[in-house]
């Protein structure tokens, strides 16, 4: 029986099944082992992981709730956030697609510019960000989710670029649900495009790693936020908000974080913005050393994680700017069909609107429609999302259905 405890409530003789926190966040060779000595339950302390499923089939038990439990406690919480208003979209997803890849392709082509130059000792050019910065904020203003669906798409090879530029309209997106000024979205877009201009410093060999890093290789990649606003500290005309964001994005309220340690009161509201888009992209995408996850599954490990890692109201109101279903999440209806979000209700985070594409009883594609479920049956609605699916489980491709032939 899998069970979720504290790290408080740890003892030699418990099996680890998973220490519940990022692949690259813990000091173990593996997730899954039995605790043989204090030492090592100590580690798991200093890591500054709160949460760990064990496995009681295979080491010591404690009065704890099984995994199943938690995970629907969680589900409840996360549900009671689903009443919200969203600023709303001015053009449909399918009008926004074609732009939004344009100025994804930009966006790439920058940062892995930005990237060599850096690691040459070139200074950047603020004025060869700023309009892809503003070309990404005006997407984001037209259809969000047409921008942020396509950032979904990673190739392993180029996650680097792909993510600074996933972390910079997801941080637009975050600051515009949050009403702030024009002035301060565009420099949180300058700072998640350049967060981690550092890591132009680490070597590819680290960087590119199919497996564990070592403890000093752990420590390398660590450098990379002070040596990115080093960077960015050569670069006329950068803001304050860039080299704060780029400098503390790693850091956590419970002091776990790095490079300087900080915790809760000391962290600025952006860095704490931009360090839970960070997590949040990372986590689902995929790379070399983990698989990604499911959207709608990161969005509530981010909550659970807000508890000590993060604000957990700005935890929510991240999870209310993307949808407790963001766009571009594969769902399964109540009617047995199979859709992708491509547009969050106004009102309901429950009823986005699904384009539907595949039957699971049927198992066999369908004609795609769109499905609006805050609608009744007759009016373009009447079904329910029951849960979010993996794509690898129905071995389909939602991402191409983001759009209605």
């Amino acid at each position: 029986m899998l069970k979720k405890v504290d790290a408080s409530q740890l003892k030699v003789g418990m099996f680890i099944h998973d220490l519940d926190c990022g692949w690259m966040e813990h000091p173990f060779v593996r997730s899954q082992f039995l605790l043989t000595c204090d030492t090592e339950i100590q580690k798991i302390l200093d890591a500054g992981i709160h949460g760990v499923v064990i496995d009681c089939s295979r080491g010591m038990d404690v009065d704890a709730p099984t995994l199943a439990q938690a995970q629907a406690a969680t589900e409840a919480e996360v549900t009671a956030l689903a009443a919200t208003v969203n600023s709303p979209v001015r053009v449909s997803v399918g009008e926004e697609m074609q732009r939004a890849a344009n100025v994804r392709r930009q966006a790439v082509s920058l940062v892995r510019t930005v990237m060599q130059d850096a690691r040459l000792g070139k200074a950047i050019e603020l004025d060869e960000v700023s309009p892809v910065v503003q070309n990404i904020t005006e997407s984001i203003l037209r259809n969000a989710g047409a921008l942020l669906g396509l950032l979904q798409i990673k190739n392993k090879d180029d996650y680097t670029f792909l993510h600074s530029v996933s972390v910079c309209a997801l941080l637009v997106a975050f600051c515009r649900s949050r009403n702030m000024d024009e002035e301060r979205i565009y420099q949180a877009g300058i700072g998640g495009l350049l967060h981690d201009t550092g890591k132009a410093l680490v070597p590819d060999a680290i960087l590119n790693k199919a497996g564990r890093l070592t403890d000093a290789e752990f420590e390398i990649v660590k450098r990379h936020p002070r040596d990115g606003h080093d960077i960015l500290l050569r670069t006329p005309g950068i803001g304050a908000i860039p080299l704060d964001i780029t400098l503390h994005h790693h850091e956590r309220r419970d002091g776990s974080g790095y490079p300087d340690r900080q915790a809760e009161g000391g962290i600025s509201e952006l860095a704490q913005m931009a360090a839970i888009v960070d997590v949040y992209d990372a986590i689902t995408s995929e790379r070399c050393y983990h698989k990604g996850m499911p959207a709608a599954e990161a969005l509530r490990k981010i909550y659970e994680w807000s508890k000590f890692h993060f604000d957990p109201a700005l935890a929510q109101e991240f999870m209310r700017c993307v949808g407790i279903y963001p766009v571009g999440t594969l769902v399964l209806l109540e009617s047995g069909r199979l859709g992708v979000v491509v547009e969050p209700h106004e009102t309901s985070l429950l009823t986005p609107k699904v384009n539907v594409f595949f039957h699971t009883r049927q198992q066999r594609y369908i004609k795609p429609e769109t499905v609006d479920l805050s609608r009744a049956l007759g009016f373009g609605g009447g079904d329910r999302i029951v849960r979010h699916e993996t794509a690898e489980k129905w071995q389909v491709e939602p991402l191409r259905f983001m759009q209605l032939a």
